[in-house]
C-alpha cells in the first residue's frame, strides 16, 4: 500500500481506492461475506469500530450465554464447527470458532475504524466511505480516511447498539441500573432484589442466571410473548419447525408448534406469560420478535424463583410503581430491552434501508440495493440468514469482478491526491 507523500496536507483526509468492496462491520456477517469473497478471489477491506472481531459476542454478552439453536444452523459458510463441539456451543466456543474462521480465511479487518458516513457519488458512480481512527482521535490528531469503492457491504447487523427506553423517574432510582449488554454474571447480585425489564431471550436468561446465583429477580412482562421449549422430546424445536416448513403451510406449522409446546410446558398464561394471537413463526415474520426458547427459566417462574410483574408506571428512589398500582423495592435494575441497527446514523441512502435501519424488503429480498449496495445480517433469520446473505453477495460481486478484471486496470483520481490501493 502506497502512502501519501510527506508534503501532503496533514489535516486533509487521506483517500484510499479499494479494488473490491468495503465491508462495514467485522461481526459474523462481515466475516462470512469476507470469506465468501476470498473464495471468489475478490479483494476487500473490512472496517471495524472495535478492536476485535464480533464485539457483540466478546464485549456485550453474559457469561452463561450459549447458542439457542443447534450448531448446524449457526455455522458460517465453508467452515463447519469442530466435531467435538456440543450441539449448543458456549459463548467462548463460538468466539473461538469465529477467531479460527478469520484465521482460516486470512481475514484481517482494519480495527478501531469508526465509519462516520457513507454516500454514493452519482457523478463518478462510486461509494465514498468516511472513517475516523479511534486511536487517532485519542491522540488528538486528524486521522480521517476516505475509502472509495464500487461496492459497499453493510454488515453492522440488527444489534449494533443497545436500546435504553425512557421510563419516568429512572434517573431518580438511585440504585444500580445497567443494560443487559453490560451484565456478565449473577454473582455480582447475590442476595439482591433485581428488576429485569424485558422478557425476551435475554431477559429470561438473565433472570435465570440471577436466580441460580441466589439473587431475587423480578421480570417485567409488559406485552405478550411466545415461550417455546428449546427441545421437544429430545429434538430441537427449531429443527422440527424447519422440517415441517418444507411440507406444510406456515399457519399449520404454528398450530403444531403450539400443541407441542402445550404438551411440554403446559399453559404458560397462568404464570403471567400471555401469548400473542399470531402463531410464533407468523409473529416473528410480521413483527420481528423471536420466540423465547426456554432453557429453565419457566420452571423457576412456576416455583416462584422468578417473579413475573406487569409493566412499569414510574420509578422513584429505590422503588418501582407498576401499572397495577403495586409498589416494589429493588436494589438494581437490568434493562433487557434489546438492540437496534445504527445504519441510519451513517449511511446516506433511502432505497435499501428504512428509517429503523432494517431493509425495506422482507426476507429473502433485502440483501441487495442499488448502485453496488448490499446488506448482510439483517434478515431476522439469525446466523443462517447471514450466511445466505454472504453467499449471495459474494456471488453477485464476484460475477461483476471477473468481467471487469478482464478490462484494463483503471486509475482513479480524487481531488488531485494520490490514492492508495488495496
Amino acid at each position: 500500500m502506497a502512502l501519501p507523500s510527506d508534503h501532503d496536507d496533514f489535516f486533509t483526509p487521506r483517500c484510499i481506492w479499494v479494488n473490491g468492496p468495503v465491508i462495514v462491520g467485522a461481526g459474523p456477517s462481515g466475516l462470512a461475506v469476507a470469506a465468501c469473497l476470498k473464495e471468489q478471489s475478490v479483494p476487500f477491506v473490512i472496517l471495524e469500530k472495535a478492536d476485535c472481531i464480533a464485539t457483540l459476542w466478546q464485549r456485550r454478552t453474559y457469561d452463561r450465554l450459549k447458542l439457542h439453536l443447534p450448531k448446524q444452523f449457526c455455522q458460517l459458510p465453508n467452515y463447519p464447527f469442530p466435531e467435538d463441539y456440543p450441539e449448543y456451543p458456549s459463548k467462548k466456543q463460538f468466539i473461538d470458532y469465529l477467531e479460527s474462521y478469520a484465521q482460516h480465511f486470512d481475514i484481517k479487518p482494519r480495527f478501531n475504524e469508526c465509519v462516520q458516513s457513507a454516500k454514493y457519488d452519482e457523478t463518478c458512480g462510486l461509494w465514498c466511505v468516511k472513517s475516523c481512527s479511534i486511536k487517532g482521535v485519542e491522540r488528538g490528531v486528524n486521522s480521517e480516511v476516505e475509502y472509495i469503492s464500487q461496492w459497499l457491504v453493510v454488515a453492522t447487523g440488527e444489534n449494533a447498539e443497545s436500546v435504553v427506553p425512557e421510563i419516568e423517574g429512572l434517573n431518580e432510582f438511585g440504585g444500580r441500573v445497567i443494560h443487559a449488554c453490560d451484565y456478565k454474571s449473577g454473582k455480582d447480585f447475590k442476595g439482591k432484589r433485581v428488576l429485569v425489564v424485558g422478557c425476551g431471550n435475554s431477559g429470561m436468561e438473565v433472570s435465570l442466571d440471577l436466580c441460580n446465583h441466589n439473587a431475587f429477580p423480578f421480570m417485567v412482562v409488559r406485552s405478550s410473548v411466545h415461550v417455546l421449549p428449546r427441545e421437544v422430546f429430545g429434538k430441537s424445536t427449531f429443527r422440527i419447525a424447519t422440517f415441517l416448513m418444507k411440507w406444510l403451510p406456515l399457519w399449520l406449522v404454528d398450530k403444531l408448534l403450539l400443541i407441542l409446546t402445550w404438551l411440554v410446558l403446559g399453559n404458560t398464561e397462568r404464570f403471567g406469560l400471555r401469548r400473542p394471537s399470531m402463531g410464533p413463526l407468523h409473529f416473528k415474520n410480521t413483527n420481528g420478535k423471536t420466540p423465547v426458547l426456554d432453557i429453565g427459566a419457566l420452571q423457576k417462574i412456576k416455583t416462584g424463583g422468578i417473579q413475573v410483574v406487569p409493566g412499569i408506571k414510574r420509578f422513584s428512589h429505590g422503588r418501582v410503581e407498576l401499572v397495577d398500582g403495586n409498589h416494589l423495592y429493588f436494589d438494581s435494575v437490568i434493562l433487557a430491552t434489546g438492540y437496534r441497527s445504527n445504519v441510519p446514523s451513517w449511511l446516506q441512502e433511502s432505497d435499501l434501508f428504512s428509517n429503523n435501519g432494517l431493509p425495506n424488503q422482507p426476507f429473502p429480498n433485502g440483501w441487495k440495493g442499488k448502485s453496488g449496495l448490499y446488506a448482510a445480517g439483517f434478515t431476522r433469520k439469525g446466523l443462517s440468514g447471514a450466511s445466505l446473505d454472504a453467499t449471495r453477495i459474494a456471488d453477485d460481486i464476484g460475477q461483476v469482478w471477473k468481467e471487469e478484471t478482464k478490462l484494463k486496470k483503471r486509475f482513479i483520481a480524487c481531488n488531485g491526491r494520490f490514492i492508495s490501493q488495496f
